[in-house]
């Protein structure tokens, strides 16, 4: 609801510029920007509720629960105030708790003289009046369970999901019908367009037939003519896959938690019938599509079905069989029968099943109320998924946003230290600077001339941004300012800045510069498999010069990508010829290095502890290395080429998008336990583990309709946020709840 609202505003504030009512739409701004509700955007609701606490202001606190209690509560039935009141008492007794886990006894004492008038006639406040005086009361029996981790979390997910459920029985004007039009004229538009290639692969595999019976040499058609065997595989696999997350995907929706009697009737689900269905008792190779393009995308060992040769095998294939009718037909008998009993297996659909925030863990009954039917919410979760997920779920996704102000695909998406800002670049050379708290909006747009090969954002001020092109050059924009600071021209005879990285003391940075390909220009497809020369480079940012160059051992080579630890005092870096190498910042010297893949390292990280360095190469493998034991493997994971690229878009007439890493390919919590990778259909995360396999799945955060090619995880803030980011320009932002035991 709370996206549908946003857009509703956007539209009111578009028409009242329209009709020229500038001083309704300055109102209009006012009471939104002074709006309690938040938009009704339940995130935005707790995160107001926990500055509160966190601010120690108890009368912002009570007059703010006031106003919800006068908008929303009021109007529920009866039946649910006791949950309204076990909500309210454990909010007050979340903000006690923190007030001594901050060691402040003034505000403790304060809360109890300015409440006792309301809360000593309440049974449930009658032990805690001597809080103040227990010594140790997170020790103490009565008390130690409300001081733990595990107690917070499962108060603000229960709020958080009583007040969802409340803002989706909500009445609702008819202007906010809107959003439910347009999906429903979405789906069918993609239905559309399914029983369009449906019909269109019927017609084409009809002629061929009547073509092949009639010994008729004909030229395949030009989007077929470009493709190779698995073209037109991965071309039905993009429109099947958009067809089934349409029909298949359900909507956020917290109607599960009321009544049977209280559900609004929903949109009913549209049912997708396999080509396989709708052909029955027809020949037809290309109405089974659909169903190849799943078993391929499932298992590579499954053997393709027979596809149309090229032109030339066409006409000696046919010429043979001129000269032996009956040996063509016993072929062809052979070649139906092989076809029928491949495309008769069932397409398997395993729709992506979305954690939703019903999901929690049970409330204790002494601690909150159950939002209404909660059991029925909690027996439909918690589930593994695909039977690849745990049943112990560590987080959960509180709700998953979509940037989409880029018109190509994405090359880098970083978050800025601080969390407060996004830089995004893509493939044309836009970069957007946006911002996602307390609502998303882009701050800045940066249009370049050259091509732009990486950015990093600076760590003091973290307002800078660092863009490295391809023509040599370091640019230093600021970001609120909106206009460049510094151009530093790097080297001409290297001029393809591939990677940059900021010291945490914001001194100094380093960024690797890169030749040309043998092509002359910027490679748009994979790169060379002979690495090309390259330099690491030291510069100060304070004087804007050059320190120093290192030395990359045993040649000059092109680094992919680079990281600092925590104090800058260490750098890792992944080059094109395997290498990675650990610099030592104090001496300014390689401290050691070793062949780390078959191929390129496209992206390197230290762990949280620091002891070791994980990196992903282009043969697949996410590897952890010790840094105090030169060349030791501690795991080694294989990942699918989904997850390492290059990463490939298939589209109509053989349309092909081949794209090679150039942003983050992972990246950690903030505890360091819990990986993110891309996938090409969202970001997955993984728990590392110490044992075999040496990655855990235990969440897919979906909702890419392309592969994802760069991924960043925020915890910066109290919730996680993980960013994803594909190949059709759109970015999902994920909001995450972890879940501590």
């Amino acid at each position: 609801m709370g996206s549908a609202v946003e857009r509703t505003d956007e539209h009111v504030r578009e028409y009242l510029i329209y009709r020229g009512f500038t001083n309704t739409l300055k109102h209009l701004d006012h009471e939104i920007k002074a709006d309690k509700e938040k938009g009704f955007r339940v995130d935005k609701i707790i995160e107001q509720l926990q500055q509160f606490v966190q601010s120690f202001d108890l009368f912002g606190l009570k007059d703010y629960w006031l106003y919800l209690d006068r908008r929303l509560f009021c109007r529920l039935e009866d039946v649910y105030g006791s949950t309204v009141n076990k909500l309210r008492t454990s909010l007050y007794r979340y903000y006690v708790i923190n007030t001594i886990q901050k060691g402040n006894p003034e505000k403790t004492q304060e809360f109890f003289q300015k409440q006792a008038s309301e809360l000593q006639t309440q049974a449930e406040w009658r032990d805690w009046f001597i809080l103040p005086f227990v010594p140790a009361p997170e020790q103490n029996p009565a008390f130690a369970p409300y001081f733990s981790r595990q107690w917070a979390d499962t108060f603000l997910v229960s709020l958080h999901n009583f007040l969802s459920v409340l803002f989706q029985c909500m009445p609702q004007p008819v202007l906010l019908s809107f959003d439910a039009e347009v999906q429903k004229m979405t789906g069918l538009a993609e239905e559309n367009e399914q029983y369009r290639q449906m019909l269109f692969a019927l017609q084409t595999e009809s002629q061929d037939q009547r073509d092949g019976d009639q010994l008729v040499l004909h030229k395949l058609p030009l989007y077929v003519q470009n493709m190779d065997r698995l073209g037109d595989t991965e071309l039905d696999l993009v429109s099947s896959q958009r067809a089934v997350s349409a029909a298949t995907t359900p909507t956020r929706n917290f109607f599960s938690f009321l009544p049977q009697g209280k559900r609004t009737p929903g949109k009913n689900q549209q049912v997708t019938t396999s080509p396989s269905q709708v052909a029955v008792g027809r020949k037809d190779t290309s109405t089974n599509q659909s169903v190849k393009s799943k078993e391929t995308s499932q298992s590579k060992e499954v053997k393709p079905a027979p596809v149309q040769p090229s032109t030339s095998d066409s006409v000696s294939q046919n010429q043979n069989q001129n000269q032996n009718p009956s040996t063509r037909n016993k072929r062809i008998q052979e070649h139906e029968k092989e076809r029928k009993e491949l495309f008769s297996k069932p397409p398997l659909q395993t729709p992506e099943r979305k954690v939703e925030v019903g999901e929690a863990e049970p409330t204790p009954p002494e601690t909150c109320g159950d939002p209404p039917d909660s059991a029925h919410s909690r027996s439909c979760g918690g589930g593994a998924e695909g039977g690849g997920l745990s049943v112990e779920q560590p987080f959960i996704k509180l709700s998953q946003e979509e940037y989409g102000e880029h018109h190509s695909s994405i090359m880098h998406c970083r978050v800025d230290s601080s969390g407060r800002r996004v830089a995004s670049l893509d493939v044309d050379g836009v970069i957007k600077v946006w911002s996602f708290n307390p609502i998303m909006q882009t701050k800045a747009t940066i249009m370049s001339k050259s091509p732009l090969l990486s950015l990093e954002w600076a760590t003091k001020p973290d307002r800078l941004l660092l863009l490295g092109s391809g023509v040599g050059t370091v640019r230093l924009y600021d970001t609120e300012a909106k206009k460049n600071l510094y151009e530093l021209n790097i080297d001409e005879t290297h001029p393809r800045i591939l990677s940059l990285a900021c010291s945490p003391s914001g001194s100094s940075f380093v960024c690797t510069a890169a030749a040309l390909g043998r092509s002359g220009t910027v490679e748009s497809g994979p790169r060379l498999p002979i690495p090309v020369s390259g330099q690491l480079l030291l510069w100060d940012t304070k004087t804007v010069k050059q320190q120093l160059q290192f030395s990359l051992e045993p040649e000059p080579v092109a680094v992919n990508c680079t990281a600092f630890n925590h104090n800058g005092n260490l750098l890792v870096t992944g080059a094109a010829d395997g290498v990675i190498r650990l610099f030592d910042m104090q001496q300014y010297e390689s401290a050691m290095s070793w062949r780390a893949h078959d191929g390129e390292v496209y992206s390197v990280e230290f762990s949280y502890d620091e002891n070791t360095v994980f990196s992903v190469g282009e043969d697949g493998k996410f590897i952890q290395w010790n840094i105090h034991r030169c060349g030791v493997k501690q795991s080694e994971q294989d990942l699918p080429q989904d997850a390492t690229g290059p990463f490939v878009l298939s589209g109509y007439s053989g349309y092909k998008q081949v794209q090679v890493p150039r942003g983050r390919l992972f990246a950690f919590d903030s505890e360091g336990q819990h990986v993110l990778t891309c996938s090409s259909s969202g970001g997955l995360i993984y728990r590392l583990t110490n044992g075999e396999p040496a990655l855990d799945r235990v969440l897919s955060l979906g909702g890419h309709k392309a592969p994802v090619v760069t991924v960043d995880w925020c915890s910066a803030v109290d919730c996680g946020t993980c960013l994803t980011a594909s190949m059709d320009g759109k970015i999902k932002l994920s909001t995450l709840l972890a879940q501590k035991s």
